[in-house]
């Protein structure tokens, strides 16, 4: 637009016809939903700059303008690729939060330069999806503020257990920016959400380097190499539940060690928020949950030791005896309902690769545990008004009514 009016007063540009063809531009352009006003200008910009090179005729121009309009309709998001941000503004803003306390607490400064980068990513992921929404006129979340976090709270984790939280929420991102990559279909968007893997990655290769030489470092066991080709014979379905059990497959012990772990990780955190808890009800739920995810672990570290294999550590031990909240209550509802939908998502992939009848009926048991404790986080969230609605599809019913009115 100042593009345009400093432009119009020239005499090259003195033509009724041009003035009018921008006008209804600038009026549908207002009124079209797929064009951010952001991109006004820059409409104008390339209008200009085509029309500077040469006089060129008034259909002309309305061809060139029709084809700049459709090129910014193009490049609207999606609603996977609006979902996929929006989702992770909500989980850097929290983030951030809990890595800035991370940092006032922690003492090791190696596992503190792991802290730093992971501060560091989450703040530039905010910058960035901030310009994505902004530049597509959409509202930017709430998400998560420094009235969220007590940063002069007492330490209520270990040292230890600031690096495997984020060994944990590492995994959790790697996951989730590969799925946005398949979701999205503008390249940049796939470009941010690749910068995003490829970043997280390096940060995970740092954190399992040191994690290596932690005291409760626990690998995924090792199984002997095969030293022929084999076929299975039976389906053993009856046997699988009863009676005498195939050893497991490496796909089954793969799955079930790193859904102890990221289950007891779920356990450890609720057992500290539990005990940091302003409101009783958020309180009774972090305790519930405990008690779940507790049972969950230990039903997963049963079928591996019945096959002799080692079980993944536990890090109850790494929280202290505090009580003063460095989290808001809203904060750790929204942080344990992230981790119900990850766990969702892990056991569901995990019975599409077991083949035990056991092992699938012992999945089916924790994804209803996590299903209600999802149910739960989104009541409380609801009630107390902590849960920010999603951009969503028109209400043509609502628009129905209002309209007999």
């Amino acid at each position: 637009m100042p593009i345009f009016s400093q432009d119009k007063n020239n005499k090259s540009t003195n033509n009724p016809e041009i003035h009018t063809l921008l006008k209804q531009m600038i009026d549908n352009t207002h009124h079209n939903s797929n064009i951010a006003t952001s991109k006004v200008q820059n409409l104008f910009q390339q209008f200009i700059e085509e029309k500077v090179k040469s006089g060129i005729s008034s259909a002309e121009i309305t061809s060139l303008l029709t084809q700049i309009t459709k090129k910014a309709e193009k490049n609207t998001l999606t609603a996977a690729e609006l979902s996929a941000l929006w989702l992770q503004y909500l989980g850097d803003s929290m983030a951030i939060c809990v890595y800035k306390y991370f940092l006032n607490i922690v003492e090791d400064e190696e596992i503190k330069s792991i802290l730093e980068l992971s501060l560091q990513l989450s703040e530039g992921h905010i910058a960035k999806i901030t310009e994505f929404l902004e530049s597509e006129n959409y509202q930017i979340p709430l998400g998560f503020t420094e009235k969220d976090v007590n940063l002069n709270a007492p330490r209520l984790f270990t040292d230890s257990f600031l690096l495997f939280y984020s060994y944990i929420m590492a995994i959790h991102g790697l996951t989730a920016y590969s799925l946005a990559i398949t979701n999205s279909e503008r390249q940049d968007i796939q470009n941010y959400f690749y910068e995003c893997l490829v970043t997280s990655k390096d940060l995970f290769q740092k954190i399992v380097n040191l994690a290596k030489n932690q005291p409760f470092y626990s690998s995924v066991p090792t199984i002997p190499s095969s030293h022929e080709v084999e076929f299975v014979d039976s389906t053993g379905i009856i046997s699988n539940l009863f009676g005498d059990k195939r050893p497991l497959n490496s796909s089954e012990i793969s799955n079930l060690f790193f859904n102890s772990k990221k289950t007891g990780f779920v356990r450890s955190l609720s057992l500290a928020f539990s005990q940091v808890a302003e409101l009783e009800e958020v309180r009774k739920f972090m305790v519930k949950n405990v008690e779940l995810s507790g049972k969950d672990a230990e039903s997963f570290n049963t079928i591996l030791q019945q096959d002799h294999l080692p079980i993944p550590e536990s890090w109850d031990a790494e929280i202290t005896d505090s009580k003063v909240s460095p989290f808001s209550d809203k904060l750790m509802v929204f942080h344990a309902a992230f981790l119900v939908n990850a766990a969702l998502s892990y056991y569901g992939a995990s019975i599409g690769a077991s083949l035990r009848s056991d092992i699938i009926l012992n999945y089916e048991k924790v994804l209803n545990h996590a299903m209600h404790a999802g149910s739960t986080c989104y009541k409380i969230m609801v009630k107390y008004g902590w849960l920010e609605k999603q951009p969503e599809a028109i209400d043509r019913k609502s628009l129905a009514q209002d309209s007999e009115k």
